[in-house]
Formats: structure tokens, C-alpha cells, sequence
């Protein structure tokens, strides 16, 4: 094999990439959808948002959808459809982006983090229940990065204490763990529909659930236009209709709504094609030493990672004479193939939950409304906070162009075979990797 492109070598990726990593794929009848919006000064109306609802609700295989203007607040929409509120707890992985876990705050509630499994990356089962107390109303599983977790043992936890389970499907839009579409397990599923998600449309969330006073809860906290004594059925809203009872405004844009309708439509084929080109990468990356695929099991057809997200593999540096994974993420861009080191920091180690006094409660927000310091210092979740060190990015491959993939692995591949080359100038800086948006370490 070739010398390391890092050290003057050829690099592995030759050919242009064209269109494989292009996302979302935007085409003549998107730009109509939109284009319908907007001649019929429809921007901010109901009707075409009521009819992706009910198109969604049907693929998803749910009773009720509830469009959002972003992720971010179907899942304050889903926190407080279960009914948190003031002095409650939620349980949250600590390894996820911000809002699978802050929006809580607003509730009055605060947010006890689990670790995660070292091979899904998401909430570890093992470390649930002992977190559980009298105050604790809901979980919330996150299918990171598009990872399905591991919901049987999740279930019989939460319904045997009586508790609620969120799915954050940010990740995992249209994903199958056991045959079952994500979202559909737990009580309720939440998602962000952002541009950079596999079911990309915009600016948007959904809210999807089977549980009609969660949906009527959500309806009531942010969607004022949906809130009429006539159309709601749980009694105890009922007096309060016409107005939003969080005081928020969570509607939807319709241009992504029109969007979604589109992009529904192919969603399913285009995730195929992606998991068909992810999967050929890391089939041609079996059992090189260092690189572990994240992935579920490439032939099983009941589950799967739907359209992927900020794809990673799990870094094993021991394999590769202790090859800090900052170095090896380096050595692989200069080979020409994108690769990042570390994911999301873990939250429990940010300031937001352990100093910050958002409101002026006179004390850190975490514990103001609890009756005890359930802050969680360094070393109180291994797995999490090791995390950064252990992961990296793969590319995220849009189309199935068997020659270009193979560049790509080529490059991964090359690097972890002359990792003793790069041993010299390694400087194993890996103390800041990740990031809380997924932003990149540069070295």
C-alpha cells in the first residue's frame, strides 16, 4: 500500500464525488409544492400542514401527528404531553444534542442523565432504573445517530414504575427496531425535520403519538389555531381553549410542509439506497483493526438505520498502538475522505447544567425546583465522557457509486494499515474532541 497521504504519499480518493454526499435531493416538484405556498399566500395557514399530519401519521403507523416549527419544541410539546412539570425529573442520555434534554427547563423540571452502550451509542438500559425516584415522569430515549436503542427492556422498565417514554427520532426518521417504526414504541415520538436530518424539509418537527391526551397537551402548550372546545376531548382542557397555555406559538411553516409532503413520497427508497452505500462501506472495512462499524446488522430486515445520520464508526485505539483517534481522523482527510473526531460532548459536564442560573431562581436552574443536588460530576458517566475519544465520522453516502465508495474505505482503510507510521508525530491532544453541534475537531 501506498505512503500516507499525510506524509507525502498519493492520496486514496481520486475521483469528484459528483452527487453522493448532495442532501436533501430537491427536485421540480418541491419547488412547485413551494412555489403553491407561496402564490396562495398560504405561509402561514393550517391546510396543507393538516394534510402532511395525516400522510405522516399513516407512515408512521400512528393515530395522531403533530407538525412543529422545529424539533426542538415537538419535544417540549412531548415532555409536557406526558405531564412534566414543576420539581419532575426526565432521564436523558447524556451523549445527545441540547434539545433532547433542556427543553425541560420550562417546564420547572430538571433532567437526570444515563450513560450510553458502547455499541448502539444510545441510552444504556443497564443504567436506568436506579435513577428512577418518586419525582422522575418520563424517559427519553434517543435513537443516536440513527442507531435504533435497545426499547424492549426500556418498555418493561417504564411501564412496570409507571412512567412515560419520549423517543427523540432526530436521528432516526423512519427507522425499524424489531419491526416496529421508531417513534411507535414509547408513548410518544418527537423529531426535528431539519435540513441537515435524513427527513430533511426544512425548518420542522413532528410530534407523533396514539395517546390522545398527549396529543391534545401538545396542541394546548403551543398551537392556539388547533385549540377549540369543540375539537378537544380531554376535559380538564377544555375551559381553557382559544389560547395557548404555554404561551408559545409552534406552528409550522407551511413552505416545509409542502416540502414533506414531497419528500415523503421517496423518503423510503432513498433511505434504501443510502443504507445499500453505507453498508458497502463498511463491508469493505471489516475486520480492519482499530475500525468498528456503528451499525445494526446490515441483513436483518425488521431493523434497520433508516436514512443514517452524522455517521460514525467506534474508534478502538488499542488496536493501533494506542493511534490517538485525532491523529488517525487527520491522516484519513489528508487521504481526501471527510473525518471528524469525537460526536456530542456529554451534557451533564456543560456549565447550562451545572452553574447556569437561566431564570433567577438565586441557584443553579438543575436543582432549583428539587429537592436534592442531582448534578452529575466528571467520572459519574465513563462511557459518556470516554465517548469523544472512541468515535469519529464516516462519510455520509447519499447514492450507491460503488467506485467512489471504495476510494473512500480505501482511505480509512490505508490509514488504520500504516497507523505505526503515524505514531511519531502523534501528540494524542484528543482533550477537546466533539462538540455539542457536531461541529469538528480540526487537527
Amino acid at each position: 500500500m501506498s505512503k500516507l497521504a499525510l506524509l507525502g504519499g498519493p492520496k486514496a480518493v481520486q475521483t469528484p464525488p459528483g452527487d453522493i454526499f448532495t442532501w436533501p435531493i430537491i427536485t421540480k416538484e418541491d419547488e412547485e409544492a413551494v412555489l403553491e405556498v407561496l402564490r396562495g399566500g398560504k405561509m402561514s395557514g393550517t391546510d396543507i400542514t393538516k394534510q402532511f399530519e395525516k400522510e405522516f401519521a399513516e407512515w408512521q403507523g400512528v393515530k395522531y401527528a403533530l407538525a412543529h416549527n422545529n424539533g426542538t419544541s415537538a419535544l417540549l410539546g412531548a415532555m409536557y404531553g406526558c405531564g412534566v412539570g414543576v420539581g419532575d425529573e426526565i432521564i436523558c442520555p447524556s451523549v445527545t444534542y441540547w434539545a433532547s434534554a433542556a427543553p425541560v427547563y420550562d417546564l420547572g423540571g430538571t433532567v437526570v442523565f444515563a450513560d450510553i452502550d458502547p455499541k448502539s451509542l444510545c441510552i444504556d438500559p443497564k443504567d436506568i432504573e436506579h435513577r428512577i425516584t418518586k419525582r422522575t415522569k418520563a424517559i427519553v430515549v434517543v435513537h443516536y445517530l440513527g442507531h435504533p436503542a435497545d426499547m424492549d427492556p426500556i418498555m418493561e422498565i417504564a411501564n412496570r414504575h409507571g412512567i412515560k417514554v419520549i423517543e427523540d427520532v432526530s436521528h432516526a426518521q423512519g427507522g425499524l427496531y424489531k419491526g416496529r417504526k421508531l417513534g411507535t414504541i414509547g408513548h410518544v415520538g418527537a423529531m426535528s425535520l431539519m435540513s441537515g436530518k435524513s427527513f430533511a424539509i426544512g425548518e420542522a418537527g413532528m410530534l407523533v403519538t396514539n395517546d390522545r391526551e398527549i396529543y391534545e397537551r401538545a396542541v394546548a402548550l403551543g398551537h392556539y389555531e388547533r385549540y377549540h372546545e369543540s375539537e378537544i376531548e380531554t376535559e380538564y382542557l377544555k375551559p381553557y381553549a382559544g389560547l395557548p397555555l404555554g404561551g408559545y406559538k409552534n406552528r409550522i411553516h407551511q413552505m416545509s410542509s409542502a416540502v414533506g409532503r414531497v419528500q415523503l413520497k421517496y423518503y423510503d427508497e432513498r433511505c434504501a439506497e443510502i443504507r445499500k452505500a453505507m453498508n458497502y462501506f463498511w463491508d469493505l472495512l471489516e475486520g480492519v483493526p482499530g475500525l468498528e462499524a456503528h451499525r445494526t446488522p446490515p441483513h436483518d430486515p425488521n431493523t434497520n438505520m433508516a436514512g443514517w445520520y452524522a455517521a460514525r464508526g467506534i474508534y478502538h485505539p488499542e488496536e493501533l498502538g494506542g493511534l490517538s483517534v485525532g491523529r488517525f481522523a487527520a491522516a484519513v482527510r489528508a487521504e481526501g475522505a471527510p473525518c471528524g473526531a469525537g460526536a456530542n460532548k456529554p451534557l451533564h459536564l456543560h456549565p447550562l447544567f451545572n452553574t447556569a442560573d437561566v431564570y433567577g431562581h438565586g441557584k443553579p436552574t438543575r436543582i432549583a425546583n428539587s429537592d436534592r443536588d442531582l448534578r452529575q460530576p466528571k467520572g459519574s458517566l465513563p462511557v459518556s465522557e470516554n465517548s469523544p475519544n472512541t468515535l469519529y465520522s464516516i462519510p455520509w453516502f447519499k447514492k450507491f457509486y460503488p467506485q467512489i465508495i471504495e476510494e473512500y474505505a480505501m482511505a480509512f482503510r490505508k490509514v488504520a494499515e500504516n497507523y505505526k507510521d503515524l505514531l511519531p508525530g502523534d501528540k494524542k491532544d484528543d482533550s477537546n474532541l466533539g462538540g455539542y453541534h457536531f461541529y469538528q475537531h480540526s487537527s
